[in-house]
Formats: structure tokens, sequence, C-alpha cells
């Protein structure tokens, strides 16, 4: 449907590549069109304004008055709709990459390596996408997602990052040291499997505080608590590699076993792969084989 009061824009694109050039024929050659088609969109062009916007000669064009007083109106338009199609899309897509993945992995482990990433491929954009609305519209809108889950719900298509332990992290100051579990703050995920229940029951005793362990909806306000001395946190490898490698939190226990859930990324097929999604696949395996091999 055409807009009252505007030419169609195939018009205005062949009157903007020929006053360029100043040649209907470059026009046509950077336009993939004849020259007479480019010819009759600027004859269109001029009958719907109702002037003429080239001096024709014999071997040359020039712009009239009006056209050039017209020029500009038409690369100022072509400029915001560019712009306008770059914020919207994301720019270049060959270089941009929007992630989906969840706040703890984001704030605990992406976030800490994106120098490294932005060092390794200094060209990519990437925007990170949390799940904070509408966890499951995100995902669908982001070219690539990191999920923390079961293999089992997990889709044909999702890689396996990590094998992962779970085991309690604190401060190194917390209970001066002592920690004992009969008297400690004891904080955890919500919905994760490898929670204090689980992990006192793979060593075959019960576990007395159930109702009494502090949940959070994510593992950032866990570590976050941890790290201000409230308690003692149930977290895994990946999470807590760079506070363990800090110094920020130990392990006051020695018992890890194995948690069912692990990392996954779900990367687009073959033929809607981009320079940027491969690189940053790519790069997330070779990060993350330490953990891989976690087991």
């Amino acid at each position: 449907m055409q807009t009252d009061g505007l030419p169609p824009l195939n018009w205005l694109r062949a009157f903007e590549a020929s006053a360029r050039h100043l040649s209907f024929t470059l026009a046509a050659h950077e336009l993939n069109l004849t020259q007479s088609a480019i010819s009759q969109h600027v004859r269109s062009l001029e009958s719907f304004l109702g002037r003429d916007l080239f001096l024709r000669k014999t071997r040359a064009i020039e712009l009239t008055e009006a056209g050039a007083n017209y020029l500009p109106v038409v690369r100022e338009a072509f400029n915001m709709l560019a712009s306008g199609t770059r914020a919207f899309t994301g720019g270049d897509r060959g270089r941009n990459l929007t992630l989906h993945c969840n706040m703890a992995f984001s704030v605990l482990w992406l976030a800490p390596r994106l120098r490294r990433l932005y060092a390794a491929y200094p060209w990519m954009v990437l925007n990170i996408v949390t799940p904070i609305w509408d966890p499951e519209r995100q995902a669908a809108n982001a070219q690539m997602e990191v999920r923390f889950g079961r293999p089992d719900d997990m889709s044909a298509a999702a890689q396996q990052l990590t094998q992962e332990r779970f085991f309690p992290v604190c401060a190194p100051s917390y209970q001066d040291g002592r920690f004992d579990l009969e008297t400690a703050v004891l904080l955890d995920c919500a919905g994760m499997t490898g929670s204090w229940g689980t992990w006192f029951k793979s060593q075959g005793q019960p576990f007395a505080k159930e109702g009494e362990v502090t949940l959070a909806s994510t593992f950032v306000i866990a570590v976050q608590a941890v790290l201000h001395g409230a308690g003692i946190t149930m977290i895994h490898d990946t999470l807590a590699g760079d506070l363990l490698s800090s110094g920020a939190v130990v392990r006051p226990f020695d018992h890890c076993p194995p948690l069912s859930e692990a990392y996954f990324l779900t990367a687009p097929p073959d033929h809607q792969s981009t320079p940027a999604s491969r690189a940053f696949g790519n790069w997330l395996h070779e990060e993350l084989e330490p953990i891989a091999q976690v087991g």
C-alpha cells in the first residue's frame, strides 16, 4: 500500500544514485537495473513532482536547481531509514549476536570473561539478554541460548557444555572458619536438584534443616549474600570457579557429588549461522572445556 504524498521507493533510489553518479548508466550498474529502467524511474518521479530534476545533455546529466534542492531531502530520508533499521535489527547481523542466558551465568561467569572475548574478537557486538520478564519470548528472539537444566529437558540440537559438581561455599571468615552446619545460615537456589537436601542425601545423611534454608530465585542473590558473610550456599563448578580462584569464597567441606543439570548451548543451524555466532560458539567451548571434563 502506497502512502499518500510519497513516491515509490524505487523512483527515489534511482534519483539518488543518478544524482550521486551524475550518470544513469552508473546508477543502473549500482542498482542492478537497466539504464532505460533508471531513466524511466527518474522521469516518473519528475512527473510525480511536477518539475525536472536533471538537465539531460548528449553525454552527461546535471542536477537542476529543483533536483539539487530535493537531493538532501531524499538522502536524509534514506539515512534515517538505514539508522532505524540498524537499531531495529541489531546492526550488522554478521558481527552482532543476541545471546539469551540466565542471570547467574551472565553475571558470575560470562561478564568476567567479556574482556577475553573482545580481545579475541574485537569486531563482535554482543547483546546479552537475561530472562527477567518473558523468558520464552526472549529466548525465541535470541540467536543463541545458553540454558541450564537436565539433558532430558533439552532439545536434540542443544550441545552440552559442562559436567557439573555441586558443593557448599562461604566467605573464608564466616563463623571464624569453624563452619558449623548446625548453627550456620544455609542458602540455596530454588528449583535446583543440587540442593542442601540432595547434598546430605548423597552422603547417606538426613537433612534436619529442610524448612530452614533461605531460598533465592537466582544464584546471584545467594552468592552476594555469602560474599557479605550471611551464610553458606550450595553452588556448582561453573559459577564457583572464579570465586574460588580469587579466594572470595572457600569450600568448607570436600564432598562434591555430580549434578544432574548442566549448561547447554543452542546455536543456529549451519545455514543460519553468522561469523558472530560461529566465533562465540567456538570461544564458549574453549572457555568451558575444563568444566566439560569435570566428572
